[in-house]
This record gives C-alpha cells, structure tokens and sequence, in this order.
C-alpha cells in the first residue's frame, strides 16, 4: 500500500493539469490572505469597536457564501465550471471597491463598519464562485478515482494564498494602513483574470436537473462533521492575530501563517491519503490532532508554545475538509458534483457564519484565549461524526 500511496502522491499528470486552476486560485485568494492579520486591527483598533464587531464583520463573508454557495455550484454544473470562476473574481474585485468606500465615513465607525460589512459580503459571494468552481473544474478533470487529491490540492492553493497573503498583509497594513489592504483587493482579482481566460473550459455536467433535497440528504452527515471542525477554522482566521498582539507576540501574523504552512505542507505531501484509506478514517485522526492544537494555544503562556498548537491545529484541519469531501461526493449523484460541492462547503460558511460572532461574544466576555478552548471542544466533537460514516461507508 506505501508504494501505491507513494505513487499517487507523485502523480505528475494530475497535478500538471490542476495547476493553471491552482494558480489561478491562488492569486485571488491572496486578497482575502492581505486581510486576515488586518482586518480585526482595523476594526478593534482603527474603529475602537469591540470584538463582537469584529466578529460580524469577519462572519459577513462567510454568511454571504453560505447564502450564495448552493447557487455557485448549481451555476457550475448548469453554465460552467469556468464561468463561475470568472463571476467570482468580477465579484471580489467589487469587494475591493466597497472596501474603499468604507474608508470614507471613518469619523461615524458604525457606518464604517456596515460599508465594510457589505464589502466583506459581496467578497463572501465571490469566494463562493470561486472555490467551488475551480473545484468543479479539477473534479472534471482529474476524474473520480483522484477527488480527494483534487479537493486538497484546490484547497491547498488557498491555503498557499492565505500563508503568502497574511506577512504581506500585516506589512501592508503597517506601512500605508487598511487602504492599502482595499486597493489590493480591488485589483488581484482583476489580475488573476488574465490567468482564467486562456484556460480551456470543459462542458457543463449536468445532464439531469438535481434537486437540491436530493444532494442535501446524501451530504448532509459530512457536512456537520465540516460545520464542527470549523469552528477551529474560524478561530484561527479571526483571533490568532489578535490574541499575539493583546499578548505582546511578535509578529502579529504568525499565528495564522503558522496554520496556513502546516496546513499546505500536509495537503501537498498526504492530501492522497483520502482516496487510499477512506475520508472518514483520515478525517478520524485529523480532528483528535486540531483540537490538541487549539488546546495547546488556549494553554499556551508563551508564543512559542502558541506556535507550536498553530502548527499542530493547521495540521489537523488540513485533511478534514477532503476527509469528509470524499464522504460527501461518493455519496452524491455524479452529475451534480459542483452542487455536491457547493452544498458541502455551505455547511464551513454556515459555521464560520455563526462561530465568528458567538467567538466574538466570548473574547469580549472571557477573553480571547478562551475561544481556542471552546473551539478545541466543538473540533473534538466532529469525531462522533466521522465514527459514525467509518461504520457507514459509502455504496460503491
């Protein structure tokens, strides 16, 4: 079986052909990357509101792609995996305009903040778009037998977008401030066009219309195993810069660069792991070792330590969303992979959409190191989940 995984995981041929997509995602990825380490400094510091604010601004993108998620991969499969692809980045360079545009009512930080509510929404719209085209696109391409390593390795494109993106980021937002972060995000997407265009579009999938209830009741059990293991997610992206800087930790964005590299660096070396030994097997183990990681950073009274549960956490997350992908799509119709998809990744917006402001809540109550903690305990939880699809594998 090692010689097996060990040439999969090489497989030049796939990953040769998922490369212009994985490219191209992660240039328009890089935008929300710039934003990670300053936009709860913008709001908490820039417009003195507090960390609920700072939650609901960060859940903004997250509730507007669960809204739009169903809708992106209905469109993937009925109009094209490229098409949604190219809607996406039109979308987020409009976040990018709104961005801006919250930077003039900074005398009124409320009306501030709702601006870039706004923008933070039509950015979750276009994520939407985006990520779950270009997967639809890889799954297309790369063919049944390699969803797993199609989902990791789209993602790990992300995930590279978020690690690159949060240094350059928090350097960006040191030097010119948070209108810095708004111009970057109107342009990259416009750039990463140039990239999209000359990719070669493949035909709709849909042969057949898919009911929505259909793909929601073979998917729905992975699904809350990802809403639970996001809570993790969530925590990292929008607490790990402001714990290291009540804390004194320098640099702010170490935190979520630590998260973002460990999590590439698994995905890229074990992302194969889903399609050899099961998604809910793998998923299994990745949650146990996410949750030690957040205990860790809950725990941790020196930024050492802190970095090493960042690393850990990053770890774990890595293999759960292909982890339970793989669950979801082998339990789906295969004409409606792109709203398989859609549907799935719904349930990370519906928890991030809900965690970033309940999260909020809590910092500003206990204090930003106990939501680590409650999120080591919900992460923990995702495991009866994937006990649960080990004893009850897929048909086929």
């Amino acid at each position: 079986m090692s010689q097996n995984s060990s040439a999969l995981s090489r497989d030049p041929s796939v990953f040769l052909t998922l490369l212009p997509i994985m490219s191209a995602v992660f240039i328009a990825f890089l935008v929300i990357g710039f934003a990670l380490p300053a936009l709860p400094l913008h709001v908490h510091n820039g417009l003195g509101l507090g960390g609920f604010a700072v939650g609901v601004v960060a859940g903004g993108q997250f509730a507007a792609s669960l809204v739009s998620r169903v809708w992106a991969g209905d469109f993937a499969d009925g109009r094209g995996a490229k098409r949604a692809v190219v809607y996406g980045l039109l979308r987020a360079s409009g976040a990018g305009v709104l961005y801006l545009s919250s930077l003039l009512p900074l005398a009124t930080p409320i009306t501030s903040a709702g601006v870039l509510l706004l923008g933070r929404a039509v950015l979750g719209g276009a994520e939407s778009f985006i990520i779950t085209g270009a997967v639809s696109w890889g799954l297309i391409l790369g063919g049944r037998a390699n969803t797993g390593k199609v989902i990791a390795w789209v993602g790990t494109a992300m995930y590279a977008a978020f690690a690159v993106g949060a240094p350059i980021g928090g350097m960006l937002y040191d030097a010119c401030g948070f209108v810095a972060i708004a111009l970057a995000t109107a342009v990259a997407p416009l750039i990463t066009l140039a990239v999209v265009i000359p990719l070669r579009s493949v035909a709709p999938q849909r042969r057949t219309t898919a009911k929505i209830s259909t793909v929601l009741g073979a998917i729905w059990i992975p699904g809350v195993g990802l809403s639970l293991s996001s809570f993790g997610f969530g925590a990292m992206m929008t607490f790990a810069s402001l714990l290291f800087a009540e804390r004194g930790w320098s640099p702010i964005w170490l935190g979520v660069t630590a998260f973002a590299v460990s999590f590439i660096v698994v995905r890229m070396f074990f992302g194969h792991l889903t399609d050899i030994l099961g998604g809910a097997r793998v998923a299994l183990v990745c949650l146990v070792i996410e949750a030690l990681g957040l205990a860790l950073i809950w725990f941790a009274p020196w930024e050492s330590l802190a970095f090493i549960g960042a690393l850990l956490t990053g770890f774990g997350y890595s293999l759960v969303y292909p982890g339970f992908g793989v669950e979801a799509v082998r339990r789906a119709p295969p004409e409606s992979r792109g709203l398989a998809m859609g549907t799935y990744t719904a349930f990370l917006d519906l928890a991030l959409g809900v965690s970033s402001p309940v999260l909020g809540l809590l910092s500003g109550k206990a204090g930003t190191d106990k939501v680590f903690l409650a999120s080591a305990i919900v992460v923990a939880s995702a495991s009866v989940v994937a006990f649960w699809l080990r004893r009850h594998p897929a048909p086929g």
